[in-house]
């Protein structure tokens, strides 16, 4: 009994801080947590209405990834990427990817392709849904797994950071717009490329493919430049 009782705190604090980090990267990804703002603990353990505890950590976890820096004595700042940070992410991805998607189209038998096909069905019906969440975690498991047939977990792994660290901020704006389908709608017709076993165009396919995202981001960034001069809802320190 005695060593039970602080297994299950345990339990449920790692739960709680979990619940908390996807709600800040939701935050995120939503434009509600603006990039170069400082944010306080208690100031959004108030707003989630939890103790500052599973925040901190929580903030902790996303610093880990990234997203947010500490600022001693004040809280955390919400990284601002760069144009530069933004052209070097997408050339090293090109980089990995490019050349990993022709060899897999080489590889990957036809089921294992096939299989990818329900989630990259799934990146569709979330854009069109304006579903942010669901969107990009469909279009991580879609991307690493291609990435996975290729049977280099290192190289996944160092994918899968890249995507953290270059995630997209202010989505919802350019979902309404519309921008996001498009996006989510090259990743059938990859699919379908690769299944065909033409590997040239499915290479050409992923550079357009990130050619677009990398637009995706120009885009985003530009709406940002606009929005420091006008007046915004801001949940940080006071």
């Amino acid at each position: 009994m005695s060593e039970l009782k602080p297994r299950t705190l345990i339990s449920v604090q790692k739960h709680l801080r979990d619940q908390v980090a996807n709600a800040l990267r939701a935050a995120l990804i939503a434009g509600d947590l603006k990039p170069g703002v400082i944010y306080s603990a208690p100031t959004l353990a108030a707003e989630y209405g939890v103790s500052a505890t599973p925040v901190r950590e929580a903030m902790l976890d996303l610093a880990r990834e990234g997203l947010v820096e500490a600022v001693r004595n004040k809280g955390f700042r919400v990284t601002e990427l760069s144009e530069r940070d933004l052209d070097e992410y997408t050339e090293i991805r090109s980089l990995i990817e490019i050349p990993t998607v022709g060899r897999v189209t080489r590889s990957a038998s036809r089921e294992e392709l096939e299989a990818l096909r329900p989630v990259a069905e799934d990146i569709v019906a979330a854009a069109r849904a304006g579903d942010l969440i669901g969107y990009l975690e469909s279009d991580r498991r879609f991307h690493l797994g291609l990435l996975g047939l290729a049977g280099n977990s290192r190289l996944v792994e160092t994918v899968a950071d890249l995507r953290k660290r270059s995630r997209l901020y202010g989505l919802t704006e350019l979902a309404e717009a519309g921008a996001l389908v498009a996006s989510a709608q090259e990743h059938t017709a990859l699919l379908d490329l690769m299944l065909a076993g033409d590997s040239a165009a499915a290479e050409e396919h992923m550079r357009h493919h990130l050619a677009h995202v990398r637009t995706l981001w120009a885009a985003r960034n530009q709406e940002k430049a606009g929005e420091r001069t006008s007046s915004v809802r801001k949940l940080g320190t006071r």
